[in-house]
């Protein structure tokens, strides 16, 4: 590392240069011997200029270690380490003057770069809200049809639009995640009009599948975005749709507490629960694990890491636990904090 150069390290970089010095010290000293100089002449002038150079080696060692032990030490201090050029001081020998150039060209060329992925980023990222936005209308368009014309058949393809707008609706926060801090309002919220409103959006699917809700102590208050809970909330009862047990009575149980520093809503089912090892992984994108490649091969393990990465910027915890073939309970903290109440 640069703080550990040492003076050994630095002398052999020097090699060429301190031999051409010796070679000339060597020659000087051959002149001499041709002229009827004393022992002592003969020897204090190359000792003086040997001993001079090799001070001024020193001090250059020294000016140098500082400088580069300084920047490390910013560095080290730094959590965006690119912008290390903005607070450097300029050094007082060239090669440093020279590194801080180079740098500066460097950082100034990333930024450029950074910015064009940026927009182009951006850019796409309207194109996908506009195409979702464009999408919903042929599917409401498709809904009407189906509402005026209901049978066996209209039934099933409702139920298929359904899915297709739920993933709609998971592309358009995903895209959104990023920039959760600009597109959100805080305010205090009715836990049971959340609730209510994720009721009512999956109810045709929860009659379908005969699975019955329990819903208590909801008549709280907590400050957050409602939209935003109430995808992280869908998204969780999909969840407990998608993995319920067959052939056997479902049920869902919402209800909330509420404590001196946070308020707890918990969604607690009765379906096939999760691998003991596989719990800790639920969040991760991607992650399916056994129940999703075994029972549920369409599953993409977006909905939780989603849930989990748009939590992380509302300040809300999301925490699970579950048991094997007895069920799964998700639980959504949130803070009593003067911050999100005075928002």
């Amino acid at each position: 590392m640069v703080v550990n150069m040492k003076f050994s390290s630095f002398l052999k970089n020097k090699v060429i240069q301190i031999s051409l010095f010796l070679f000339s010290i060597i020659t000087i000293e051959i002149f001499l011997l041709a002229y009827p100089y004393g022992k002592f002449i003969r020897i204090y002038i190359p000792l003086i200029i040997l001993s001079s150079y090799f001070i001024a080696i020193f001090i250059e060692y020294l000016i140098k270690r500082k400088y580069y032990k300084y920047i490390y030490t910013l560095l080290e201090g730094l959590k965006e380490k690119y912008l290390i050029t903005e607070i450097i001081k300029n050094p007082n020998f060239i090669e440093g003057k020279i590194l801080n150039e180079i740098m500066e060209q460097v950082n100034k060329s990333m930024i450029e770069n950074v910015n064009k992925y940026k927009y182009l980023q951006e850019d796409y990222k309207e194109y996908i809200e506009m195409w979702i936005h464009e999408i919903k209308i042929p599917i409401a368009t498709s809904k009407m049809i189906i509402e005026n014309n209901k049978n066996e058949i209209t039934k099933s393809i409702d139920e298929e639009l359904d899915k297709v707008e739920n993933y709609i609706e998971q592309a358009l926060y995903y895209a959104r995640s990023s920039t959760v801090e600009k597109d959100y309002y805080i305010k205090k919220c009715n836990i049971k009009d959340i609730v209510n409103e994720v009721i009512r959006k999956n109810k045709a699917i929860l009659i379908g599948k005969k699975i019955a809700i329990k819903m208590h102590n909801l008549n709280i208050m907590v400050n957050t975005d409602s939209k935003w809970i109430i995808f992280i909330l869908n998204q969780i009862i999909l969840n407990s749709i998608k993995y319920r047990k067959t052939n056997e009575k479902n049920e869902i149980e919402i209800y909330a507490s509420k404590g001196k520093e946070n308020i707890i809503l918990y969604i607690k089912d009765n379906g096939i629960g999760i691998k003991q090892g596989e719990i800790v992984r639920v969040f991760e994108k991607g992650f399916t694990g056994t129940n999703g490649r075994i029972l549920n091969k369409k599953s993409t393990g977006i909905g939780l890491y989603l849930c989990r990465k748009l939590c992380d910027k509302l300040g809300v915890a999301i925490e699970l636990e579950s048991i094997q073939n007895e069920g799964t309970e998700v639980r959504l903290i949130f803070p009593n904090s003067s911050y999100t109440s005075c928002i």
